[in-house]
């Protein structure tokens, strides 16, 4: 929910500040060595070892722990729960907890998404011992006392209170609401004001216990450690949890098509979210998938929807599309937002281009420059720094791709022909689409 970023007073502080900007300048996929390490408990990670700097990032998941996993009446947990591991564990109160990391130079924070509770920890290597009994202790051992709890709620609450004027984020309610219906990804994760009031200091603490465990627990490690190291680490850290999570099964479900929906709402611009199907993480078509968003609006300024919206007729700021691939689900999605006079047109010139992509496909020009992009770009946002490797390293066992993925992703792009797209581009632009809109009624 919140990181905790180290104060620049401290040379601590300020050498890590540096370091997390210096660190791993890895930009060739060919320069990351990833090395499978088991701990002597069993507990898996992967590791990019690099001594250059006395630097150390660890990203991990309990995998299908995140917001589908609040119970119904309790929704909101997950987040909140992810908002107060920093604050106090152990003997260690909320106050102290957070002085020593600001003393020691440690950021750590905690996350949930739809699909996974996840953590992310950076140290120098020189206070380790410490850094990690911290981590440890706030995974293990988290206090939950009251004063934490409530403050960490309302500020909850209070984005929850003015969200409820935010025409982004009401559009994000009610697309996921439409789309997924009554499925566990239509609620939202920060829960509503009813249900995280409900939620108790014993209910975070059993979604704790239920969720953290090792068989579902993935780790991905960059920076000045050994694989030997790093197994003791995993094992001081994670070895107590229990070796099985108590997941509550999350159905499949397939996104709802052809629905059109319109929020009220005061204000000078309209919001536009559309819905269409997408293809899953582990189907052989991904890729193929992935080149036709990123031609149709993923590849942002270089997209058709952002030179039909925006280049030629000045209607909005942006458009674009995107692939969102669930652990149950998977949707394109499409947004922009325009003066409400013009959202008409503006929906009119994105089924213009839907038609367009579905009936005849990408040129191969449009398909090489994609590839050219999509291979370029994924250096640069995925292995220029130390935490990006990490996140990185991560993902790849999330989404089950294996050791060598970054090593063969190029070869997977380079293998998705013309015809590969076309037929992608027909099979997911060709359905009618959910539209939600919240702007004027009658605009």
């Amino acid at each position: 929910m919140k990181s905790f970023a180290p104060a620049l007073g401290g040379t601590i502080a300020a050498l890590t500040l540096s370091l997390s900007l210096s660190l791993a300048s890895v930009n060739t996929a060919e320069a990351v060595e990833i090395q499978k390490v088991t701990s002597p408990g069993g507990i898996e990670a992967l590791l990019v070892e690099d001594h250059t700097n006395p630097l150390l990032a660890m990203e991990f998941a309990f995998k299908g722990g995140g917001s589908s996993q609040d119970l119904d009446g309790k929704e909101g947990t997950a987040n909140l729960l992810s908002g107060l591991l920093d604050e106090g564990a152990g003997d260690i109160t909320s106050q102290d907890f957070q002085a020593r990391l600001d003393d020691l130079g440690v950021s750590l924070s905690y996350d949930a998404s739809l699909d996974n509770f996840s953590g992310s920890f950076r140290t120098i290597t020189e206070v380790d011992d410490d850094a990690f009994a911290l981590l440890k202790a706030s995974l293990n051992d988290p206090r939950f006392d009251e004063e934490p709890v409530s403050r960490i709620r309302g500020q909850i609450m209070a984005g929850i209170v003015a969200d409820q004027n935010d025409p982004g984020d009401l559009a994000g309610k009610a697309f996921s609401k439409a789309v997924f219906a009554d499925h566990p990804y239509a609620r939202p994760t920060e829960g509503t004001l009813e249900t995280l009031g409900t939620v108790t200091a014993e209910d975070l603490e059993a979604f704790r216990r239920r969720i953290f465990a090792q068989d579902n627990l993935y780790v991905g490690v960059v920076g000045a450690i050994t694989p030997e190291e790093l197994g003791k680490r995993l094992d001081e850290v994670f070895g107590a949890l229990p070796k099985q999570p108590d997941l509550t099964p999350v159905a499949d479900v397939q996104p709802i098509l052809g629905k059109t929906e319109a929020v009220d709402l005061a204000v000078p611009q309209t919001t536009i979210q559309m819905a269409l199907p997408g293809v899953m993480r582990d189907d052989d078509s991904f890729f193929a998938a992935y080149l036709m968003n990123h031609i149709l609006g993923g590849g942002s300024f270089t997209s058709r929807l952002y030179e039909e919206i925006r280049e030629k007729r000045g209607l909005a700021y942006g458009a674009g599309s995107f692939l969102a691939s669930y652990d149950h689900a998977a949707l394109l999605g499409i947004s922009t937002a325009t003066r409400a006079e013009k959202a008409e047109e503006s929906i009119a010139i994105i089924r213009e281009q839907l038609a367009d992509l579905a009936e005849n496909g990408p040129s191969a020009e449009e398909l090489e420059k994609a590839k050219a992009y999509v291979k370029g770009a994924y250096a640069i946002r995925n292995l220029d720094s130390s935490p990006a490797i990490a996140s990185t390293l991560l993902g790849i066992q999330l989404d089950d791709l294996g050791i060598d993925y970054i090593d063969e992703r190029q070869e997977l792009i380079d293998a998705v022909t013309l015809d590969d797209v076309k037929a992608q581009a027909k099979a997911l632009l060709s359905v009618a689409p959910t539209i939600i809109t919240v702007g004027p009624a009658g605009a």
